[in-house]
């Protein structure tokens, strides 16, 4: 293979990486966002007195989890609208079929079916009929097939991690707290990673291990050190606009200065891997709130809410009497930790002249 080929095949492989594993991955994640966060949200305000509607409306949003994913994914791929609209079935099959493992089957098999559908779409003068029955046949049909062994490989790699979070828990709290929050700086989704590995303990009842409630506990500690951290060490180049912009947004806008100089990422890096094992092994922490917020960090809070709202679920029944170690944990965990670590590692790494000022300069 010529030079010319092997870049063109690296420039094909680049494009499609990005499309599927960013961008949808990405739209999936906004799907999730639309339903299944905000409807646990408005479960979540249902438990004030005399406001239980708003749990109703929350299990209405909760339900079409599956059908916003596959719009979501749909619509970022630049499907027509029939391919769309159309997705939202596949979705729906994809997500119920896919149980546990759901959001990861919607994801592969609502491309599928767009990417297909879009193969037919305005092609013939029956559009209307062609398009939904071919991108529904192939959608549903898949889901049918292999949408149930997503549930299988979701409940296999989630009890794994509950198994080795069990055993290690120093390590694992480590390994989980790390990657996770650096998958949430990075374009890809943490929220949906969490989700699709079921990250929380509050399906205890249906098979996960308590390991998944201390691997939420990690992932929200290391999603949390790279939104607070990230806006505390930049504080001097974005001021305030930086430090909400990241540390209740995302710590994403970071990316185009990772690229420029990969060393700013090693301050919020260093203080995951402190933050995690101390959730895990200092102040027992553990999610039993939706899988979907392990993955949020400091993004409009959602992600010690969700620590908290799954304390205090009775639904979900959560097993531990709740401490002040707990509240002090969490707290120090999701906030001061890592604003006080990422900013001890930052001036160290300034010192070494590994990070200068500009570095992390954000266009806001």
């Amino acid at each position: 293979m010529s030079t010319t080929q092997k870049k063109t095949v690296g420039g094909v492989i680049k494009h499609y990486a990005k499309r599927y594993f960013i961008t949808a991955m990405g739209a999936m994640a906004q799907g999730l966002f639309a339903s299944l966060l905000i409807g646990t949200i408005f479960k979540a305000l249902g438990m004030i007195p005399h406001m239980g509607f708003l749990a109703d409306i929350g299990a209405y949003a909760q339900a079409m989890a599956g059908p916003a994913m596959g719009v979501a994914i749909a619509h970022s791929l630049g499907a027509h609208p029939l391919v769309i609209f159309s997705c939202a079935a596949v979705g729906y099959a994809a997500n119920a079929l896919g149980s546990k493992g759901g959001p990861l089957a919607v994801f592969v098999i609502a491309i599928i079916a767009a990417e297909i559908g879009m193969l037919v779409s305005k092609k013939t003068k029956v559009d209307i009929i062609v398009t939904p029955f071919v991108t529904i046949f192939v959608g549903a049909g898949l889901s049918m097939l292999i949408a149930p062994a997503f549930d299988t490989a979701a409940g296999a790699v989630g009890t794994f991690i509950g198994w080795a979070m069990t055993q290690a828990p120093l390590i694992m709290s480590i390994i989980v707290s790390v990657v996770i929050g650096m998958v949430l700086t990075l374009p890809i989704s943490s929220a949906a990673i969490c989700s699709a590995l079921i990250m929380t303990g509050s399906m205890a009842a249906q098979g996960s291990s308590e390991g998944l409630a201390i691997a939420g506990a990690a992932a929200v500690a290391g999603c949390c050190a790279q939104m607070i951290g990230f806006a505390v060490v930049s504080f001097r180049e974005n001021k305030w606009g930086g430090l909400l912009s990241q540390g209740l947004g995302t710590s994403m806008l970071q990316v185009p200065n990772i690229f420029k100089n990969p060393a700013i990422w090693i301050a919020p890096t260093l203080a995951s891997a402190i933050t995690g094992p101390l959730a895990v092994c200092v102040f027992d922490l553990k999610m039993y709130g939706a899988a979907i917020n392990s993955g949020m960090g400091t993004c409009g809070l959602l992600g010690p809410i969700g620590m908290i709202l799954g304390w205090y679920d009775t639904a979900n029944g959560y097993p531990y009497e709740v401490t002040a170690l707990n509240w002090v944990g969490l707290i120090l965990v999701c906030f001061v930790l890592p604003a006080v670590l990422s900013f001890v590692f930052d001036l160290i790494l300034r010192k070494l002249g590994l990070v200068k000022d500009g570095d992390m300069k954000l266009e806001l």
